[in-house]
């Protein structure tokens, strides 16, 4: 899928859901630029037209972008989230590909989660927030742990580059991006699928 291996000067960072995404933009290993796009539509078929639309527009725009990250797909609970996301995570690609952006990397979540030092919670860390919530649903104290481990991303990148981005997606993009610009070649090889 990708032409070449050498560290490209721009890239840009995506995380993708089937409604939005987010991006940001590294150049010589520096956020440049970073926002959000929302995919409008009536349902799934729509979106992945106006996603592949937006990103041809977003990258003719960023037109010294020189390839992308995103975040890799992972198993879901629901088959039907898994088959849009794919389908909009293909838009996307597509659309780059029509803005002359051919070098596609790929991470998954947890990596570049711990990457940046933002690995799963300890169980010592989830019985904590069960103690100091008490009588919550499990659904709760997993929305609960989900938003902490996103607000400690928005600090991490704080710290690291000093640039404060509140939007959870847009930092989740940073923070892949963060992990590309340092581990390059593990996001462009692909194994033989």
């Amino acid at each position: 899928m990708s032409k070449t291996t050498s560290q490209p000067s721009v890239i840009c960072a995506i995380d993708a859901s089937t409604n939005n995404l987010a991006f940001a933009f590294y150049c010589y290993k520096t956020i440049s630029d970073h926002g959000k796009i929302n995919f409008e539509g009536s349902n799934i078929y729509e979106k992945v037209i106006d996603a592949t639309a937006k990103v041809k527009s977003l990258f003719e725009f960023y037109n010294k972008t020189e390839a992308i990250v995103i975040e890799h797909t992972v198993f879901m609970n629901s088959p039907k989230t898994a088959a849009d996301l794919a389908l909009v995570q293909g838009a996307i690609i597509g659309g780059a590909g029509l803005a002359n952006v051919n070098v596609i990397g790929r991470v998954s979540p947890i990596t570049w989660q711990s990457f940046l030092g933002n690995k799963k919670l300890t169980k010592e860390e989830q019985l904590q927030i069960r103690s100091l919530n008490p009588g919550k649903s499990d659904s709760w104290y997993k929305s609960y742990e989900r938003d902490f481990r996103k607000r400690r991303t928005t600090k991490l990148l704080e710290v690291i580059y000093d640039k404060k981005i509140e939007d959870y997606d847009v930092a989740d993009a940073a923070g892949i991006g963060h992990w590309a610009i340092n581990n390059w070649d593990k996001a462009v090889k692909f194994d033989k699928e």
